[in-house]
């Protein structure tokens, strides 16, 4: 807000002159005398808040408080200061004085109500700013009165003044021009008839100089002569004025003439405006007539397109200039051009992709927006907005090649193999060429896998999968089905030489020595090989006999290969899960089955000390002063087979699994964990068993009896038994899963959800299972040290978890740095290898004095 001080002796024109000012926006400050005046003008410019303008009523004597304030107004008006004197009449002292200092008026007090807009004539706006600040709404005309006669500069200076324009003299053309030069003029009120030039020279130099021509130039004359005013006129003057007509007449055709300019500044303030809107646009926007010419652009076009500002495209075609050709650099013929076709028939289009051409010859890949250009009912061609989605075609590109490919090895996935394998069955139908696919199973996979720790195994894989892709012609196709299997598609592969290819894979996978950690592991290869030709039913046909054939080569001894032999082989690969069949029935009735135990330790509970120490020694140091109350086991189950010794779930369960054993081996593990914790309880053990039950528990309402009647026959404390399912199984009948639930939860036990992350809607499907704990997938977990996105995932994962009362278990942690993610991100429990690697059960359970709550979590 403007700053202005008021000094009046009269009191009554002091409080009305104070209230017009206050009304019209100003902060006003009074002085009811000179001397008072005098002070406050003083403060104001040691304290820092300067003054804007000075009101003042003309003293009727002198004094030297008075001549000083006068001496410090003049001083002042370089400063800015805008000053308005008050008077009851004009009076030749007052004018001169007001003539010699800049930024002055006079106004008699009978037209006090003329201040505010007088002030606003002197360039004080009323947000409070002097000069080019004044806001356009009160900012006055600017008027430059040119005649050689002091008496007629001074008459027509009052009147303007008087009446809310700003207005300057000038005696001659020459200083005319030179005022207007320097300053900002609106309009020129010229005399005809003056020394040196006449008017109409002025007129002219105004015209044709380009920082003058925007001022409106008239003519005034006293008397009235053709020839005067054809030259005014032709030198461009818009009106001629007479000195002798009434004032209201001459006001009158200045406010014509200030109408104009107005109206010519408000449309430029408004093209100003959207061309500053234009050019702020980030997106790329340009117009064109109804026939394609392009009639402007904003900054963003020009800079996407790669045009300068000197090169020429106002007036040209823009599907010649940029639109020409698709995203191949195939020509578009003109009357093919959807842009070109919208243009002519005025056609609006939204959000269409399409290819426009760089100046470098590069396609960029945009989406654009067309819209008609209609003013005053008339069309007048169209505006087209486009952005460059160049990122987004990357990204979308990138998506959809992770959607066919394996994220650890960036092998071809299982389903963007079978789709390969299913366009290859095609192709054989309608040639004569014969191919193969082989399937490809390491030996010791799940060896590494389990002793070194799911880093290396991971390590392995990819140097495997590198292996592999080395051998490899330029038309076959390798994939990573998932685990430890892999599948090449050898094409157009002659029969007899299909053994031999198979078996130099072999050999490779033989001779190779996988390194990790200081040690050395030998990883051999079973390959099953299955022939494909014009006979061929499907692809699932031919990726069903290949896993046959493997499975034959494992049982053969591994390190083998086998080709498949339809008329045998069937029947053997049916022999080779009978064989399992009868080892899983064997190990239940001879307890071959054993439980070992891996930590599922706080984050709170490790020292960041500990972190830096060996993997082996963390859990170790850490479990003689771990809180009992605090860390959870996992039990994972394992066959102590006679013949192959110690052997893996993932060996033998899908086995159990094909012949409905599941039920049987999950109630192993619940009767063997609850006997045991009931045993332990006796001695004062306080730790939980979590027991992992299969789908195939899940749906049987009769196991679900029997684990009921042991918990109470046993008389454990039901609190301390957690039961764990995995999302995929919970997901797949959820009435089942809730029925478990809710059957087991009235005894007091707790649900944990296992391999959470894996589904497409994991978590909708919190709101409708009652589990206290969720595991994270492991693929998330493993990844996290490295991928953003798999960072990302587990974050929301804990954070939806913790909104909803449930605390996180992190599996498959790893190294360090994986551990201190899990940190930051807040998981609660965190489990691996980094931590500890699986042991025996007794191992896990601290001496009875330390009180451990140690939750054992059974996974079968």
């Amino acid at each position: 807000m403007s700053r202005v001080l008021l000094i009046e002796l009269s009191a009554t024109i002091r409080h009305i002159q104070k209230n017009v000012l206050i009304k019209a926006g100003y902060d006003v400050d009074v002085a009811s005398d000179f001397e008072a005046g005098l002070e406050q003008l003083r403060q104001g410019t040691e304290d820092g808040r300067d003054f804007d303008a000075a009101v003042i009523g003309w003293p009727v004597q002198t004094s030297p408080e008075i001549n000083e304030l006068f001496v410090l107004l003049e001083k002042k008006a370089d400063a800015g200061l805008a000053l308005l004197i008050l008077a009851g009449k004009a009076v030749p002292a007052i004018l001169d004085w007001i003539d010699a200092r800049p930024n002055a008026a006079f106004l008699c007090w009978s037209d006090y109500k003329k201040s505010a807009d007088t002030l606003a004539a002197l360039h004080i706006a009323v947000g409070g700013a002097l000069g080019d600040q004044v806001t356009a709404a009160i900012q006055p005309v600017q008027i430059l009165f040119v005649d050689d006669s002091p008496t007629v500069r001074f008459k027509f200076r009052k009147l303007l003044r008087a009446n809310g324009y700003y207005a300057e003299t000038a005696a001659s053309a020459m200083e005319g021009f030179e005022k207007a030069l320097n300053s900002t003029f609106d309009i020129a009120i010229i005399d005809y008839f003056m020394p040196g030039a006449t008017g109409d020279v002025l007129c002219r130099q105004l015209r044709d100089n380009p920082q003058t021509t925007g001022i409106t130039s008239a003519i005034i004359t006293g008397t009235y002569l053709d020839y005067a005013i054809k030259d005014a006129l032709e030198a461009g003057a818009v009106e001629c004025m007479f000195k002798n007509e009434s004032e209201g007449l001459f006001l009158a055709r200045v406010d014509a003439m200030s109408r104009h300019i107005r109206t010519r500044k408000s449309i430029e303030k408004e093209r100003k405006r959207l061309g500053g809107i234009l050019r702020s646009v980030g997106e790329g926007v340009y117009g064109v007539d109804a026939e394609g010419r392009i009639s402007f652009t904003n900054p963003a076009c020009m800079r996407m397109l790669g045009f300068g500002p000197d090169d020429r495209v106002i007036g040209e075609s823009a599907h010649q200039l940029f639109h020409y050709a698709d995203e191949h650099g195939v020509a578009v013929a003109q009357e093919e051009c959807f842009l070109l076709q919208a243009f002519v028939a005025g056609e609006s289009i939204q959000s269409e992709e399409t290819v426009f051409w760089h100046k470098s010859g590069t396609p960029m890949p945009v989406e654009c927006t067309v819209y008609p250009l209609t003013i005053e009912g008339k069309r007048e061609g169209s505006v087209v907005a486009f952005r460059d989605i160049s990122e987004r075609k990357l990204r979308e590109e990138e998506l959809r090649w992770q959607a066919g490919h394996d994220a650890l090895t960036k092998l071809c996935n299982r389903r963007n193999f079978e789709e390969q394998l299913m366009q290859e069955v095609e192709r054989l139908k309608r040639s004569n060429e014969d191919s193969a696919l082989l399937f490809i199973d390491l030996d010791r996979f799940k060896y590494v896998n389990d002793s070194a720790g799911h880093a290396a195994g991971d390590r392995l894989l990819v140097e495997i999968a590198q292996r592999l892709t080395s051998r490899l012609r330029h038309t076959d196709i390798l994939a990573r089905l998932g685990g430890d299997e892999f599948a090449i598609i050898l094409r157009n592969v002659r029969k007899e030489r299909v053994q031999r290819v198979a078996d130099e894979y072999r050999k490779m996978l033989e001779q190779y020595m996988f390194v990790y950690d200081g040690r050395q592991y030998k990883v051999n290869g079973s390959i099953g090989i299955a022939l494909m030709n014009r006979d061929t039913q499907s692809a699932e046909e031919v990726l069903a006999n290949a896993d046959i054939a493997c499975n034959i080569a494992k049982g053969e001894g591994r390190n083998q290969i086998h080709l498949f032999i339809p008329d045998d082989d069937g029947n053997q690969d049916v022999d080779v899960d009978l064989g399992w069949s009868a080892r899983l029935q064997n190990a239940l009735e001879n307890d071959h089955l054993v439980l070992h135990a891996q930590p599922v330790i706080p984050v709170t509970s490790i020292p960041r000390e500990l972190v830096s120490g060996s993997v082996e020694s963390v859990y170790e140091r850490l479990l003689p002063s771990l809180p009992q109350a605090s860390h959870f086991n996992e039990l994972l189950l394992r066959l102590d087979d006679p013949v192959l010794g110690l052997t893996y779930p993932g060996t033998f369960l899908p086995a159990a699994e094909r012949f409905n054993m599941m039920g049987k081996i999950d109630y192993w593990v619940v009767s063997t964990g609850l006997k045991k914790l009931a045993l332990m309880q006796r001695d004062g053990y306080a730790g939980t068993f979590s027991i992992n039950l299969s789908a195939e528990t899940i749906t049987s309402s009769h196991v679900i009896d029997d684990i009921e009647a042991l918990i109470t026959q046993l008389g454990i404390d039901s609190g301390r038994v957690v039961f764990e399912i995995t999302e995929a199984a919970a997901v797949s009948d959820l009435i089942a899963a809730n029925e478990l639930i809710s059957r087991l939860s009235v005894l007091g036990c707790r649900f944990a959800l296992d391999d959470f992350g894996s589904g497409f809607s994991s978590f909708s499907h919190l709101k409708h299972l009652s589990v206290d704990f969720i595991k994270i997938d492991g693929a998330y977990v493993r990844g996290a040290a490295t991928d953003s996105a798999d960072r990302a995932i587990i974050s929301s994962i804990t954070d939806v978890a913790h909104s909803l009362g449930k605390r996180t278990i992190a599996e498959h942690v790893e190294d360090a740095d994986t551990f201190r993610f899990m940190v930051e991100s807040g998981v609660d429990y965190v489990q691996g290898y980094f931590i500890s690697k699986p042991m025996a059960l007794p191992r896990v359970v601290a001496d009875p004095d330390h009180k451990a709550d140690t939750d054992l979590i059974a996974r079968s």
